[in-house]
């Protein structure tokens, strides 16, 4: 299902306890920002409470009055007016309070999840969660107006809560539903059957929740702002709303119950005739984050689940995590066994270490390990926290028990035993924790010095608390130690978090493990996209560790497919932080500066060539255009490795000798043209020995001619003559090469006879690195010259394989002419090769569719060296003939760039794009199928094999379909079972199967009448059962 468009949200306000925390956040929301989690024009302000313990409903008026000053600053007024807020969507945030098990607060605790879909990589906050839940699911569809939303609860709702906004107006609002039980100690909402709040109940009593019960059982539960919602409940009078105690009213209180009186009394007069309606989501779910750890340790991990949820970590020993356990943004080294229920986050973990069942444990890094070795955790919350005292930067580590309460009140325990079994067990006393002053009954936690914060001659670490858990028999030694440190409370020691450090600690491991999933995945060869954590890395600021990476896993790399899947990641980081400026990632890669880095990977110096290349990048990092041209000579780069990979074809060809033609005697090779019909892309190097290619081609004739051909010859003169163009050769460009200097541009595709001169080279007939001269070597051993001359029916960038098909045609006559004769299958690797001494790069399918005659499949493996395997598709007898009947060619008029959508594949292939990579598989999955649909002889089947195909090309070069194209398919599309562009699209023939036989003369009158088709027409086509042939006719004798 697609996700619906995202509330564009005016601004997102964050509140927020301390001062100190204030520019933290704002940073964090900032970050979202950049990550695309939150619309670019959206105002972003973390705001701090006006007043300790001022409760949701003061921070939701103080933030609202904050969003309206900054919004009126924006519209250029100079006072604050509310007349900005009438259109304004604004989202307020509650931070709510401090959260015993993470140091950020609930709204930035991580949880066990990862989106596969988000175009950043990112550890999953509960905050992020929510901006999801209230951009894509709750606020769609919604009018302008303020959303509160609390960030103390773990939220699920459906991708379509269905929520109707109509003749909506007043104040609405969102219930989950929970369990009477689970209501008694929170709030619910009684409503009347049209939705609208008649009262609501905080803590109420089992007769007052059963009124609130829905069919199922369940009660709709109040999540916050309780104080100016209930004024707006119809069955609540005055004198009640005015004397009434919010839930946020704590002890000690009672001294401002009179100007509470008087806020209620405003409260009242301006809200009261606001209609409160609710929108109740059965199948949601709300859960407080309380601050009992075993409830959160049961939130964070998957009772039932088989094995441990591991995201955003890199772990070497993964059998050694236990089921139902969960690793957030950790680096797990060595053996670091997880017990089950147990959760780790933000750790740096070196092994042995022996965490059991029941603990939590976070912010630990490798200096800390020593402290656990030895040791096995039950049931434990370990933390290490980043403080400040007195200004300078500290790390401070409490331990406390999974079933201790954080409650003032209460029957009180540490380490999961009574307080006098702690002290008999310890040696602590209770004056060690808290002032003689304080009564028994006081005596609580929250409030107890047991943690050390400095000592006197030594960094603090873990061991400074674990030896409470079994102390030994060291004489007090360990006892003296702690009571050597100044100590804090847990209450003491919330305000000198130092929660930008944590951050800054989170996100520093966050990127540690990133850049070893980097290695992993590049040297695995895994399926992966990188894309997302090359965004993260560049917008967050840290790009260049990433580089340094990616730098030595080329450098390494003993495949050429690794290396160049790197080098196309250092093209993607330079592209990214470019930011979209500095021009197109498609261009020229010749700067001279670059030649060198490039001449050591040409002579096979892959270490040389990667060290090279990054001393060169790191004179083009100061500008979106230098960005943009360096990530072009990366990718130039990831060309020349393609290449070499691709020359292993040449292992595969081979050639008899023959009998030398006379001087003068042609020789003449004719093709058919190729129709592609399932598996094309996968051709292409790499994905042909990456992934393996396996495409389906017909060769045909058009309008009855075989259209591609070349013819060759020796002539006295030692030189080469070259002619390119129709087969009459007046009409014919023609071109002399007298010496080797003449044949240096034969790796310049555009230039005049390229591919003709590579021919020659690639045929072995001339060496342009001897140092004999051209004449020196025609000469020495062939007595003298060659012509060679090639020509082609088609127009330019038709797709039906024309290039690839003259350069078998072409190597064919020269290797005959020449004295040697070369096997079909031979020539399909040789022309893999002459393409790449030729840099056009291109797959095998268009050689294998027009040299080999008929149908047939052609697969490669994924392996090096490159071998194509031809295998020939028998169909029923008189299919051919039927399949001529109704396959039909039309020339849509557009040329396509084959080499510009080469090169976007190219780089959605090695970003491994999942959509990329899932419809390569399908290609050549498809294949078969479509080779089982010839073998049955079904029209209509191949007619939905070249839709999905067509529908598979799209996908893998987006782009690739002109407007007029679609046009003239949409007209044509009631008359036939199926059609395609030929090739890689963009232009060039639409190849198609019709319904009825013999329909040109239809189709042509159908195509007449529709406007805007350009200079299109209609051909005959037919399989050819020859491919290619080979014959040897007079010197004089025109062809």
């Amino acid at each position: 299902m697609e996700q619906p468009k995202g509330v564009d949200w005016t601004v997102i306000i964050l509140t927020c306890q301390y001062k100190d925390s204030v520019h933290v956040f704002q940073r964090e929301l900032e970050v979202r920002q950049k990550r695309e989690q939150i619309p670019a024009r959206t105002l972003l302000l973390a705001v701090e409470d006006p007043e300790t313990r001022v409760g949701s409903g003061g921070a939701t008026l103080n933030a609202l009055l904050v969003a309206a000053e900054h919004l009126s600053a924006r519209a250029g007024f100079t006072v604050v007016t509310s007349d900005v807020l009438h259109s304004a969507r604004i989202l307020i945030l509650h931070m709510g309070r401090d959260f015993p098990l993470d140091d950020c607060g609930r709204a930035f605790t991580c949880l066990p999840v990862e989106n596969p879909q988000a175009p950043v990589e990112a550890v999953v906050c509960n905050l992020d969660c929510l901006l999801d839940i209230m951009s894509h699911r709750l606020g769609p569809g919604s009018p302008p107006g303020v959303w509160v939303c609390s960030t103390d609860m773990l939220l699920s709702v459906p991708l379509d809560p269905g929520i109707s906004w109509d003749n909506f107006r007043g104040a609405r609002v969102i219930a989950l539903p929970g369990s009477m039980a689970y209501a008694q100690n929170h709030g619910v909402y009684l409503t009347d059957s049209q939705g609208f709040v008649l009262d609501i109940y905080y803590q109420g009593t089992e007769a007052e929740i059963q009124l609130c019960a829905r069919p199922d059982g369940r009660v709709p539960l109040l999540s916050l702002f309780f104080d100016i919602l209930l004024c707006m409940a119809q069955n609540v009078n005055r004198e009640d709303f005015l004397s009434g105690h919010p839930p946020e009213m704590g002890q000690g209180d009672s001294d401002i119950a009179g100007y509470l009186q008087a806020a209620r009394a405003e409260l009242w007069r301006e809200l009261r005739d606001q209609p409160l309606t609710m929108a109740y989501v059965p199948d949601g779910s709300y859960s407080y984050m309380t601050s009992s750890a075993s409830e959160f340790l049961y939130s964070l991990t998957f009772p039932g689940a088989p094995s441990a949820q591991v995201v955003h970590s890199q772990v070497e020993e993964p059998q050694l995590l236990g089921a139902e356990s969960s690793v957030v943004s950790c680096l797990l080294e060595g053996p670091v066994q997880l017990g089950p229920g147990s959760v780790l986050q933000h750790c740096h973990l070196q092994g042995p270490v022996h965490i059991g069942t029941g603990c939590l444990v976070s912010g630990l890094d490798a200096a800390q390990c020593e402290a656990l070795h030895g040791l096995e955790l039950h049931d434990l919350v370990l933390q290490g926290h980043h403080v400040r005292l007195h200004g300078a930067p500290s790390r401070v580590f409490t331990v406390f028990g999974r079933l201790d309460s954080w409650e003032r009140r209460g029957i009180g325990t540490y380490l999961n035993m009574s307080w006098s079994e702690f002290f008999q067990k310890t040696g602590v006393r209770s004056w060690d924790l808290w002032d003689p002053d304080t009564p028994p009954a006081e005596r609580s936690l929250l409030g107890a010095r047991l943690f050390p914060v400095l000592h006197p001659s030594r960094t603090l670490g873990p061991q400074d608390m674990l030896w409470m858990l079994d102390p030994q028999e060291d004489g007090g030694k360990a006892l003296r130690a702690w009571r050597a440190c100044w100590r804090l409370s847990w209450e003491q020691l919330q305000p000198c978090l130092d929660r930008a450090a944590t951050l800054a600690f989170r996100r520093d491991l966050f990127f540690r493990q990133a850049l070893l999933k980097a290695r992993h995945v590049l040297e695995a060869r895994q399926d992966l996209s990188l894309r997302p954590l090359i965004r993260a890395a560049v917008r967050e600021g840290c790009p260049r560790p990433l580089l340094a990476t990616l730098d030595q896993v080329a450098a390494a790399a003993g495949d050429p497919g690794v290396a160049a899947r790197a080098l196309a990641c250092v093209a993607d980081v330079l592209g990214c932080m470019a930011e979209g400026q500095g021009g197109l990632r498609s261009g020229p890669a010749a700067n001279p500066e670059w030649m060198r880095p490039f001449s050591y990977l040409e002579c096979g110096d892959l270490a040389g060539g990667v060290q090279a290349l990054a001393q060169e990048r790191d004179k083009w990092l100061s500008r979106p255009a230098l960005l943009v041209r360096a990530a072009r000579h990366y990718e130039g780069a990831g060309q020349i490795l393609i290449r070499q990979a691709v020359m292993s074809a040449q292992n595969f060809v081979s050639t008899e000798p023959v009998e030398l033609p006379a001087p003068g005697q042609w020789v003449v090779a004719e093709c058919p043209a190729r129709v592609d019909f399932s598996g094309g892309w996968s051709d292409t190097p790499p994905l042909a020995y990456e992934l393996g290619g396996a495409v389906l081609g017909l060769a045909v004739r058009v309008d009855g001619r075989r259209p591609i051909g070349a013819r060759a010859r020796r002539i006295p003169e030692p030189e080469l003559w070259l002619a390119v163009g129709p087969r009459q050769d007046k009409m014919a460009m023609k071109i002399v090469c007298w010496s080797l200097d003449d044949l240096q541009d034969y790796c310049q595709p555009h230039a005049p006879g390229a591919l003709l001169k590579a021919a020659f080279i690639c045929a072995g007939i001339v060496h342009v690195g001897s140092k004999l001269s051209l004449r020196e070597q025609l000469l020495h051993t062939f007595g003298g010259g060659f012509e060679l001359h090639t020509w082609s029916e088609l127009p330019h960038g038709s797709g039906l394989g024309t290039s690839s098909i003259l350069a078998g045609t072409a190597l064919a006559a020269l290797q005959r002419a020449a004295g040697r004769l070369v096997g079909t299958e031979a020539l399909i690797h040789a022309v893999l090769h002459l393409e790449q001494v030729l840099t056009t790069g291109g797959g095998w399918q268009d050689q294998v569719g027009g040299l080999m005659p008929g149908i047939k499949v052609g697969r490669s493996r994924a392996q090096l060296p490159l071998k194509v395997e031809v295998e020939e598709i028998t169909v029923p007898e008189g299919f051919v003939q039927k399949l001529n009947d109704h396959l039909l060619l039309v020339y849509t008029g557009k040329t396509r760039l084959a080499r510009n959508l080469l090169q976007d594949v190219l780089r959605s292939w090695y970003a491994r794009l999942p959509a990329v990579v899932q419809n390569a598989h399908s290609l050549v999955r498809h294949t078969e199928e479509c080779a089982e649909a010839f073998r049955q002889g079904s029209l209509p089947l191949l007619g939905q094999c070249l839709t999905t195909y067509w529908e598979q090309k799209k996908l893998m070069a987006p782009g690739c379909e002109p407007l007029a194209v679609r046009r003239m398919m949409d007209v044509l599309a009631p008359h036939v079972h199926g059609q395609s562009l030929a090739g890689a699209g963009g232009g060039g023939f639409l190849y198609l199967l019709t319904k009825e036989p013999r329909q040109k003369e239809t189709l042509e009158a159908v195509l007449a009448k529709t406007e805007g088709l350009g200079n299109y027409s209609v051909h005959l086509v037919e399989v050819d059962t020859q491919g290619l042939s080979l014959q040897l006719l007079g010197d004089e004798t025109s062809t």
